[in-house]
């Protein structure tokens, strides 16, 4: 999985590519927690490559969720594909989590 992370608007985007699996989730939780141990608390990971994900990386969402439940915090994802966008549905993760169709829809709303 790569990982490119990018900062405007007073929040950080992770554009993600690959596959989100027990392999690579660890190194997602790891550019997350550098990201908000780095102060940032507005976070949105950039589904858009992102072919599939297990409960490894759906584990490593709601470890996200639970650090960024501040008032003034912001966790969204966004650009989810149709394979993707079925897991988190089949997971009751779309009603715990902020989905958004794009990085710039996202970021107007914050």
């Amino acid at each position: 999985m790569e990982i490119k992370t990018t900062s405007k608007d007073n929040a950080t985007t992770l554009s993600l590519n690959g596959r989100i699996d027990t392999a690579t989730a660890p190194e997602l939780e790891q550019a997350i927690n550098k990201v908000i141990d780095g102060g940032q608390r507005k976070v949105l990971l950039d589904f858009a490559g992102v072919t599939y994900i297990s409960s490894g990386g759906l584990r490593v969402l709601l470890a996200t969720a639970k650090k960024l439940k501040n008032p003034g915090d912001k966790f969204g994802i966004c650009a989810l594909t149709p394979e993707v966008l079925k897991i988190l549905k089949l997971a009751g993760f779309t009603s715990i989590f902020s989905i958004y169709a794009s990085e710039g829809e996202t970021l107007a709303g914050w």
